[in-house]
């Protein structure tokens, strides 16, 4: 557990200098950057960071890896559209914005507990497909239901709130808006890791059977685990489609689908800053990547990308950084533990001689 979680930790503690770093550099960072910085880069990587984030908590915490979390988040999105309101004259019930925010998450979270009641168990690569069958059979239902999703065209015209005068699409408000939603689910997953739950959920990951002799409710925890993770999931969600204006299938396709499992482990899967880190390398090599080459090519890129950083660091590039750091420091005393060496090996020389 130590060497799995103490990147993270140290990054996380409190007083860590790393940590007021970091906190520093997010807050001024809209001060120092444009507005397609602060809203194309910087908001959507802790959009994208964040629905990450809950795909983390339940592969790092629980052992269950799945592909579900970005349609967790589009339902999310088309709940907002249908209850809130729209520009294409289909649905929109106009609700107010903080009913519907709510009302959302609430029932996108009941959608993902749903899908662990299905997929809890299950281990490994079945865990995996039957979560991925949920996201391609719901892919196809809002691209085909004209009722409720609106098809292939799906919604436009969803507008965040404005609040105190603060129009909260504008890139800065918006900035900070996902900046906020961010650290308080980072935090909250580094809060669950500790807690008695999170503690449960790790050893049920690292050895089901006994923790159901122990008497625990091994299914109840993971379907309990997708919940969380499902608000964490939705509420990224609401500001995806902020974020966006609009929401339809391509938003909620396969591709994206796995996107995020990329993101998840280029960042690195078992630390809760991971995400984040793989959500802000995918954002730029999706933004400038593309300047070089065309779009059919981008994935090629992406694959190639995530290949290199899986073979040399299973961790991501967060425990890439862990070595790197390590070697560094070893480095550093390899002087000094060489003489002791050395002056060890003397002096037991000397008491065999003698």
């Amino acid at each position: 557990m130590k060497t799995q979680h103490g990147i993270s930790e140290q990054l996380l503690a409190k007083g860590s200098p790393s940590l007021w770093l970091l906190l520093a550099f997010l807050l001024i960072y809209p001060a120092i950057s444009n507005d397609f910085f602060t809203f194309q880069i910087g908001a959507y990587s802790l959009i994208l960071g964040t629905i990450s984030l809950s795909l983390m908590m339940l592969a790092g915490y629980g052992g269950m890896v799945s592909l579900a979390q970005l349609t967790v988040a589009g339902l999310a999105g088309y709940l907002m559209a249908i209850f809130g309101e729209n520009s294409v004259g289909v649905m929109g019930f106009g609700w107010p914005w903080w009913v519907t925010s709510v009302w959302a998450i609430f029932l996108a979270a009941l959608f993902s507990a749903f899908i662990g009641a299905i997929s809890v168990r299950t281990e490994g690569i079945y865990t995996i497909m039957i979560t991925l069958a949920i996201a391609v059979a719901f892919y196809f239902f809002v691209r085909q239901n004209y009722v409720l999703f609106n098809g292939w065209t799906g919604y436009a015209g969803i507008e965040p709130p404005t609040i105190l005068g603060i129009y909260w699409r504008n890139p800065v408000p918006f900035y900070f808006l996902s900046l906020a939603v961010a650290a308080l689910f980072c935090g909250a997953v580094v809060y669950c890791s500790r807690s008695t739950f999170g503690l449960a959920l790790q050893a049920i990951r690292d050895n089901p059977r006994r923790m159901r002799s122990l008497g625990y409710n091994v299914a109840l925890h993971r379907v309990i685990a997708y919940f969380l993770s499902g608000i964490i999931a939705a509420t990224a969600g609401v500001l995806l489609v902020w974020f966006n204006g609009r929401i339809s299938p391509g938003s909620v396709s396969v591709g994206v689908v796995i996107d995020i499992l990329v993101i998840a482990v280029l960042g690195g899967l078992r630390h809760p800053i991971g995400p984040f880190i793989g959500a802000i390398a995918f954002v730029l090599l999706e933004n400038f990547a593309i300047d070089l080459i065309d779009r059919e090519r981008f994935n090629t890129v992406i694959g190639l990308v995530f290949l290199l950083v899986v073979l040399y660091s299973p961790d991501g590039l967060l425990g890439l950084w862990g070595k790197i750091r390590m070697r560094m420091m070893n480095s550093g005393k390899t002087g000094p533990n060489e003489t002791r060496g050395e002056i060890g090996s003397k002096s037991a020389d000397s008491i065999e001689t003698s």
